[in-house]
């Protein structure tokens, strides 16, 4: 029964999303006028989308880099190619189960048998504490060379929204739920001599180790130079990604790097909303950036947020279903092996 209500309950929340990135799609689309949307994209330079896209894969490529050097100290077994396969399948999963991806790279790597699932999740944890941080610097970059522009965008259309649809009510369910999560740390941790003759808590327990194991182990990670290297490296093809996409279109030819900084600062808060692929969040919040710190039109924006975002999707989904597929034929290859009979 509580199986069967889990699994309700990650389908109503699976709609739910659903019904969100419709919504945000709608919002983004409504004002369209198709006649020049279809002329607008006749007039895109595909020649440019198409090194977008090649930059987006080395993309990927550099963030399996990064990800491996926090995971060497857990086993130095695990190869590149793990690494890579684990990022693409986790972006193609986040295309139907938003969020997943990050588990489903996990297991992608604990299938190898090379490290368990959770201390891999950990070095994820670890990883995306990073990109975090980046996003943050590069954020307060973008918010300072922009002057008032680019911050009356945040605070007025992102943040200040979001504050105002808080009630009183919210904010303090909020703070009571935090206070709550606090109490219940610090009991469990008091009493968890007690707690662990229960299943039910060495299994909450043994996932916090494996978590805390994956942490500690990038933290001893030999090439934190390197790590720092790539997390830079990262951001710049992204920023590429951004430019590019700019140069392949006459309407916004006018915009320079740092412009394709700001679009790739708000872009990337299109695909941190947990809807499936980013679908609608991006094209919303990116058509309506244009429109407010540009002055362009709707078509306009939505022009350039379609392509910007199905040219990643694409990428993202190419590279997963080949990664997938490398996966499953590995698998049934080892299978196929564990079966044969070994000559003495």
């Amino acid at each position: 029964m509580n199986l069967r209500k889990s699994v309700l309950l990650k389908v109503v929340q699976w709609f739910v999303l659903l019904a969100l990135s419709a919504f945000l799609l709608y919002v983004a689309f409504k004002d369209v006028k198709w006649e020049d949307f279809i002329n607008g994209l006749a007039g895109c330079n595909f020649l440019w989308i198409a090194v977008s896209m090649v930059v987006s894969v080395i993309a990927f490529i550099v963030r399996a880099l990064r990800w491996r050097l926090a995971m060497l100290p857990l086993s130095s077994e695990i190869t590149r190619m793990d690494a890579y396969r684990g990022v693409t399948v986790g972006y193609l999963i986040n295309f139907a189960l938003p969020r997943a991806g990050e588990f489903a790279r996990c297991g992608v790597i604990s299938a190898t048998g090379k490290a368990t699932f959770e201390s891999v999740l950990g070095s994820v944890v670890l990883e995306r504490s990073w990109d975090m941080l980046s996003y943050l610097i590069i954020l307060l970059s973008v918010l300072f060379i922009g002057n008032n522009s680019f911050g009356d965008f945040v605070s007025g259309q992102v943040w200040n929204p979001f504050v105002n649809s808080l009630s009183g009510t919210a904010i303090w369910v909020l703070a009571a739920v935090a206070i709550a999560g606090v109490v219940s740390v610090v009991f469990i941790y008091r009493k968890r001599a007690a707690l662990l003759r229960y299943s039910f808590f060495r299994k909450i327990f043994n996932i916090l180790s494996g978590l805390w194991d994956g942490l500690r182990a990038g933290l001893k990670m030999k090439g934190k130079s390197r790590f720092l290297l790539l997390t830079l490296l990262l951001w710049v093809c992204y920023w590429f990604m951004s430019y590019f996409t700019i140069r392949a279109f006459p309407q916004v030819a006018s915009l320079n790097w740092v412009d394709a900084m700001f679009l790739m600062v708000v872009g990337s808060l299109g695909w941190i909303v947990p809807v499936q692929g980013g679908i609608g969040a991006y094209h919303f919040i990116l058509s309506m950036a244009l429109a407010h710190i540009y002055g362009l039109e709707q078509t306009t924006g939505v022009i350039f947020a379609t392509i910007s975002h199905e040219s990643q999707a694409v990428t993202m989904l190419l590279c997963g279903v080949l990664s997938m597929l490398h996966t499953l034929f590995l698998r049934n290859r080892n299978i196929r092996e564990n079966r044969t009979p070994k000559n003495e």
